[in-house]
């Protein structure tokens, strides 16, 4: 099963809201690009530079993000059960090393960028921790093998 796919409801949703907040963009980026045409020669125009090279960062993310929702397979995880972690999950874990409760929430990798909810760490669920925690029942302890060493989770609550 490939959880790279996956997308919330609410992540995508986002997604969408980024794709029209680049949209909106886009028509100021041409403005100012037919503006800075105006000043002359174009290999010595900072400004007609600039904006040429953001109508190329606006229209590659554009495609990028159209493409990749189309691919995604939306998940409405408000009906899952909250006997175990799984994907769009939000559950609290203890590091066992130094006794810290952190929140965690399993999104999708393309979910990252667009959440911002206070006292949440997003995870995605091909990331170390995000493996780890997956199928954990309260009270079991997760096994988060990254980089910087194994770490120990141990599941308090799921929400």
């Amino acid at each position: 099963m490939d959880l790279s796919q996956y997308i919330t409801k609410t992540g995508m949703q986002r997604l969408q809201k980024r794709i029209n907040e680049l949209l909106t963009e886009r028509p100021e980026v041409i403005k100012a690009i037919a503006i800075a045409r105006e000043f002359g020669d174009l290999s010595e125009n900072a400004e007609y530079k600039a904006a040429r090279e953001r109508q190329r960062a606006i229209d590659n993310e554009i495609d990028y993000l159209r493409c990749r929702s189309a691919k995604l397979q939306v998940i409405d995880t408000s009906e899952f059960p909250k006997d175990i972690v799984r994907f769009g999950s939000y559950c609290v874990a203890e590091d066992i090393s130094n006794n810290e409760c952190i929140c965690y929430h399993l999104v999708g990798a393309d979910e990252l960028n667009y959440y911002d909810e206070e006292g949440i760490q997003e995870v995605s669920v091909v990331s170390p921790i995000g493996r780890a925690l997956l199928s954990k029942k309260i009270g079991e302890i997760a096994v988060v093998h990254a980089p910087m060493g194994e770490r120990h989770l141990k599941v308090i609550e799921i929400k």
